[in-house]
């Protein structure tokens, strides 16, 4: 399975134009969701502690992640691009709006809202990579075979976490529901320009 399956909507031409436009920005905002990415993973472990297969995938995870950021980190000092205190996109927030409010429904949904977020990240490398120039390309290229591999994780750890809904097809239904709001967040008008962000505004006009 390729990660944009788990997607409803492709991320539009506009956003793609703005984050080439915006470069430095982008890089910026990378940074921020590579340490959030990170913090999820160390937030799992500390939320389920007695799924040790969940704890054990979650820790591998997020070294991984804190090295991307640490990549990140360098291609900003390579091309001078100032760190600088971002403001959170509406994105990851609302997503999480929408799931369940307890386990074991909550487990369930946090793991599915984690296989979309990697796979639009996966998506969104993807679409980067052949408009940015070197090294923005090849570090995006790169890394969207990474986001590829993370939403899979997710997503086969959330079938872990409820068999029975997968075996009755109850957790692809789901998934399919939380994936129709994620792209709503994708395809809208969005006030900010972030890595996770829908329609810029001056295309959502």
């Amino acid at each position: 399975m390729q990660a944009r399956e788990l997607l409803r909507a492709a991320t539009p031409p506009a956003w793609v134009a703005s984050a080439a436009a915006n470069w430095p920005l982008l890089l910026v905002d990378h940074a921020n969701c590579e340490k959030k990415a990170a913090s999820t993973a160390l937030a799992l472990m500390f939320a389920y502690p007695e799924d040790r297969a969940l704890s054990l995938a979650m820790a591998r995870l997020a070294r991984e992640e804190l090295r991307h950021f640490e990549q990140v980190q360098k291609l900003m000092r390579e091309l001078e691009v100032p760190a600088a205190r971002l403001a959170p996109g509406r994105y990851a927030g609302r997503l999480r709006a929408r799931l369940a409010g307890h386990d074991p429904l909550r487990k369930r949904d946090l793991l599915l809202a984690g296989a979309l977020i990697e796979a639009r990240s996966c998506e969104r490398f993807e679409a980067l990579a052949p408009v940015l120039r070197e090294p923005l390309a090849g570090f995006y290229a790169a890394l969207a075979e990474a986001e590829r591999r993370h939403a899979l994780l997710y997503l086969q750890l959330a079938e872990a976490a409820a068999p029975g809904e997968a075996a009755s097809g109850a957790l692809h239904a789901r998934l399919d529901e939380l994936a129709r709001f994620e792209a709503k967040l994708i395809v809208e008008p969005d006030p900010q320009f972030r890595f996770h962000s829908g329609v810029p505004p001056a295309a959502g006009v």
